[in-house]
């Protein structure tokens, strides 16, 4: 089939979906769909919130994993992490196209080996608005209006269910102790919500940051945000090749560099780290998942 215009043009754009690949190796595409790949179960303990309704947004799912001493030591409170696109961190049967970052099983293998203090972690689940609310400012999308909702999920998130579970979880409220993360368009709502709530949390991962949304406006608002927290970012050198459409190695890089000149600095308050050969996807967000966790919260 030949494609000819700007349908053509949208087949080309499509972002690689691959799975991790590093030198030295033959460079050779995962097929992340194969179910011999797929996370079949889950590991821990989870609780279930369905339906959490909000005066900002929609109702959405939330799950919160819950680390294995939780039960053992009934007054220990612990570090949290609010984590967006919940549904795809723990489970292939709500993850997206099946595939989920197995973020139980990193976990654990990390305290396992003493990497990383136990924690909580708050999956809030994404909804049919997830480009509206992942987004500080409005955008032309492919042509269509779109995006700027990302204050109104803000407040659900601040207002709504950080004291939700604060009451209901022994989760520490410092903000040292208190951290965010997303990927994509998850990765810069993560931004805009540190950037409006600097009082709450101090630690921010960025995985795969949507740079290009509203011309690359992110750039500009690098300007204003606070000073002091610690954050990370990372992108995969196959993730896009269109700046104006796509996450890019170069628009990232642009990114991390606006942040220095704010006045972070590698490695002490900006972790950034380039992967070679991955897509854009859960199944390299999953392999790479634990070097935000432990440069956020590892000694």
């Amino acid at each position: 089939m030949t494609y000819q215009g700007p349908q053509r043009a949208r087949f080309r754009k499509r972002k690689l979906q691959t799975g991790i690949l590093k030198f030295p190796q033959q460079p050779q595409l995962v097929n992340t769909r194969d179910m011999s790949r797929r996370h079949l179960s889950i590991q821990g303990r989870f609780s279930y919130h369905h339906q959490v309704v909000s005066q900002y947004v929609a109702p959405r799912d939330m799950i919160v994993y819950l680390p294995p001493d939780y039960d053992k030591y009934p007054n220990k409170h612990y570090p949290v992490i609010y984590m967006h696109d919940g549904n795809n961190l723990f489970d292939p049967a709500t993850g997206f196209m099946g595939r989920e970052w197995r973020l139980d099983e990193t976990l654990e293998q990390l305290f396992r080996t003493q990497s990383l203090p136990h924690c909580i972690v708050v999956g809030i689940y994404n909804t049919g608005d997830r480009l509206d609310e992942y987004t500080w400012h409005r955008h032309h999308h492919f042509g269509h209006p779109c995006g700027g909702k990302g204050p109104a999920y803000a407040r659900f998130l601040v207002e709504e269910v950080m004291p939700f579970i604060e009451v209901n979880y022994r989760v520490r409220t410092e903000p040292e102790f208190t951290a965010m993360m997303g990927s994509s368009l998850g990765a810069i709502i993560s931004f805009y919500i540190a950037r409006a709530y600097p009082e709450r949390f101090q630690k921010v991962a960025m995985m795969s940051p949507t740079v290009y949304w509203a011309n690359h406006q992110i750039l500009k608002d690098v300007s204003s945000f606070p000073q002091g927290l610690k954050l990370w970012v990372d992108i995969g050198t196959e993730e896009g090749r269109d700046p104006d459409t796509e996450e890019t190695v170069e628009s990232t890089q642009a990114f991390v560099h606006a942040l220095e000149t704010r006045g972070y600095q590698q490695p002490i308050d900006l972790g950034f780290y380039i992967e070679y050969l991955v897509g854009h996807d859960e199944h390299a967000w999953a392999n790479r998942v634990e070097r935000p966790l432990r440069y956020l919260l590892g000694s």
